[in-house]
């Protein structure tokens, strides 16, 4: 059994992007520029958007956080969106989920700019990416897709089983395998709340990637000897132990599934960190495409 260590890569794929900025520097051409729009002041928000921020400096990114309030109109802050659309010095536009109640998730994704949509949740890039044309992939399936490849995983021909339907992540994820491309070219199964007889899809995965966000759905039962395991859930879960109060937990049963599997991810430290390092390089991505264009 291997660990499909998603910080060590990370921090691979980190240093590689500030190696690119320091070119960028000494060419006196432009500097990744990355916007973060937060709406209100939930604290798991903030913890993603500072961390967010802080490896954007580490990297030599300018990172630009703009703080708006919970009880801002759903106009205005497509307003502000608009303003990021025009404004030719940011090339990549986050605007951090969740959002409050009264704020449509879709009229805010439709309305970033797709070239400007580095979390690539845009219809746009989503069709694109589905017909394998450039486009800004989902940032946790392109962390997935980061750690297949770097591991050198074989995918072709391989059945390759989904659980979970999200736009985040399970749909994503499914059409990337499933394309005619490296990683990809898997036989594609998708599986979700409604399936039924879930442990008998589960067991025919040569690569099993589960996005539920439901601790523990996966247990040793339902995986078959020597396959792939990439859990992408992560869940807080109260711990009095724990300085934070909580532990994080995956939607894998780690310690009774690894021993089954030829390579497994971890969590925390396997997919969480790529999120973030996926995220960045279609930022940097973003401003070597303007200079393709001139």
């Amino acid at each position: 059994m291997h660990i499909l260590d998603g910080k060590k890569v990370s921090e691979q794929i980190l240093e590689e992007i500030k190696k690119e900025v320091t070119l960028l520097k000494q060419e006196n051409k432009k500097i990744p520029h990355l916007a973060i729009i937060l709406v209100g002041n939930n604290p798991a928000s903030e913890t993603y958007v500072g961390a967010k921020i802080k490896t954007c400096e580490r990297v030599g990114f300018r990172a630009s956080l703009i703080r708006l309030p919970d009880s801002i109109e759903e106009s205005a802050l497509l307003n502000k969106i608009d303003g990021i659309n025009s404004n030719d010095d940011i090339d990549g536009l986050i605007v951090q989920s969740p959002f409050p109640k009264h704020i449509s998730p879709e009229k805010v994704i439709e309305r970033i700019s797709p070239g400007k949509d580095v979390d690539g949740f845009h219809p746009e890039n989503l069709g694109r990416m589905a017909l394998n044309m450039p486009a800004f992939v989902p940032a946790t399936p392109f962390g997935v897709l980061q750690l297949i490849a770097r591991y050198k995983i074989p995918t072709a021909g391989k059945h390759c089983v989904v659980v979970g339907r999200s736009h985040l992540a399970g749909l994503p994820m499914s059409l990337l395998m499933m394309r005619n491309a490296r990683p990809g070219n898997c036989t594609v199964t998708v599986c979700h709340s409604r399936t039924a007889d879930l442990k008998h899809y589960c067991m025919q995965a040569d690569i099993l990637i589960v996005a539920t966000g439901q601790t523990e759905t996966i247990t040793a039962d339902m995986v078959k000897e020597g396959a792939v395991v990439i859990d992408i859930g992560i869940s807080r879960i109260p711990d009095a132990s724990k300085k934070s109060g909580y532990r994080l937990m995956g939607d894998v049963k780690f310690d009774e599934v690894a021993p089954k599997c030829s390579y497994i991810t971890p969590v925390p430290g396997g997919v969480g960190p790529m999120t973030i390092a996926s995220l960045l390089m279609n930022t940097l991505e973003g401003v070597k495409r303007k200079y393709k264009q001139v």
